[in-house]
């Protein structure tokens, strides 16, 4: 391995290992939003993918990352990049076991589901497991996740919305 594809690894660490704001226990990584890290004449260039066009996190995502590449020892910049547009599809299965271990219940698959996209599927508890749930409020703590019930366990939980 060459010395800059062992930079460009822990370029790639460092950025990757930034927390999502609004989910802690997720990483920009986990999430899937983290698209890259190159080396570009010195600089370290993470290429990062917002949620969503309105997401408020963005630019605290962006900062962070560029903080993280700096303090790993990197000059820094960030690119924007909205093409193509974040899926649910690109979070983890290590982010979605973190997110149900987090009681958030993770998103359905996306890509070839007109259901999952209108918020018509099954949503498992993220406690108990049980199918049984029922949606309090389309709109919970941020816009990308819902309110619902478990009726078996009856506990109050999250689902990250599928998009």
């Amino acid at each position: 391995m060459s010395v800059t594809d062992l930079s460009e690894t822990r370029a790639w660490e460092a950025a990757a290992a930034v927390p999502d704001p609004e989910i802690p226990v997720l990483t920009v990584a986990d999430l899937g939003i983290l698209r890259g890290v190159s080396l570009k004449d010195g600089v370290a260039v993470a290429r990062v993918t917002p949620t969503y066009t309105g997401c408020p996190a963005v630019l605290a995502i962006e900062l962070a990352v560029e903080a993280a590449l700096r303090d790993a020892g990197f000059d820094a910049r960030i690119e924007r990049v909205i093409s193509p547009p974040w899926t649910t599809d690109w979070i983890t299965e290590e982010g979605r076991e973190k997110l149900r271990a987090y009681g958030i219940a993770p998103p359905a698959a996306a890509g070839n589901s007109v259901r999952a996209l209108f918020g018509e599927t099954v949503v498992a508890c993220p406690r108990c497991g049980s199918e049984d749930t029922e949606k309090l409020s389309e709109f919970g703590s941020t816009p990308c996740k819902a309110h619902y019930r478990c009726k078996a366990c009856l506990e109050p939980f999250e689902h990250f919305k599928c998009i």
